[in-house]
């Protein structure tokens, strides 16, 4: 279920859930702003998305540099109204050597990434979106938002904001025609994925779980989170469990998280 948009924007689309959900967006008469890291897997990105009948542009350009990133989205703005935008680009990391800290300065690349670059993606189309009084916001948070994990500490706390600011755009834009859903998926398979040196528990392919994405993006619903087992069981910890049992039983799922390959350079896929 591909939705009804004609001009759609997602950043990190270079691979992972990011490419998969451009591919199974890809559509005649659709127009598809693709950002991602890699220009030579964005390019082959863009080439499956072109050869199923869309208008797709790929651009690097990293979701961190606000000022440049709304330089970009003004242009895609100008040609086609974005109707759908999927802040999909984010980052990871975990503790250090032997659970010791988070290595200096990560917490605030993530945060800058996966929260500023959220708001940088978003609030350059919020004009436009409120001036036509519809339009789609879609926030790629985590399943390490519903649970922190204590591998995964700036990590979870990033992907708790993108949620909460979800929540809160969603309360507020929602009475002005624009929906907004937080998507927290968990485990798919993608680069991210395959630096995450632990239990993957109900780990899936990028492709069905784009479809699931999409399906709940075109019934416009808040929440889109999988696969439900895991779902189930944060929802129970939250709501049941006390805090020695819980830390108890997430210290089941230990896991550490290679450092990212450079270059570190344009918005990163998740």
């Amino acid at each position: 279920m591909s939705g009804c948009w004609t001009s759609v924007v997602i950043t990190g689309a270079s691979s992972g859930i990011g490419r998969a959900l451009a591919e199974a967006l890809a559509a005649p008469e659709r127009r598809l702003l693709l950002l991602g890291r890699d220009m030579e897997r964005l390019e082959a990105v863009t080439a499956l998305c072109r050869a199923q009948g869309a208008v797709a542009e790929p651009v690097v350009a990293d979701v961190v540099d606000g000022s440049a990133l709304a330089t970009v989205l003004a242009a895609f703005e100008a040609k086609a109204p974005v109707d759908l935008v999927i802040a999909n680009a984010g980052i990871s990391a975990g503790l250090g050597p032997d659970r010791s800290p988070e290595p200096p300065g990560i917490a605030r690349k993530i945060m800058r990434a996966n929260v500023e670059g959220v708001l940088n993606t978003v609030e350059p189309l919020l004009p436009g979106m409120l001036a036509r009084g519809e339009g789609q916001i879609a926030l790629m948070s985590s399943i390490a938002a519903l649970r922190p994990q204590p591998d995964l500490p700036s990590y979870s706390a990033s992907k708790a904001a993108v949620r909460a600011y979800g929540i809160a755009l969603r309360g507020w834009l929602r009475p002005r025609g624009i929906a907004v859903s937080v998507i927290c998926p968990g485990f798919v398979t993608s680069p991210m994925s395959a630096r995450h040196r632990g239990a993957k528990p109900w780990e899936m392919p990028a492709e069905p779980a784009a479809a699931l994405i999409l399906r709940g993006l075109a019934r416009r619903r808040a929440f889109i989170s999988f696969p439900w087992p895991l779902v189930l069981l944060s929802w129970l910890d939250n709501r049941f469990l006390p805090a020695w049992l819980s830390d108890r039983m997430v210290a089941m799922f230990a896991a550490t998280v290679e450092p990212e390959a450079p270059p570190d350079r344009g918005p990163r896929e998740t």
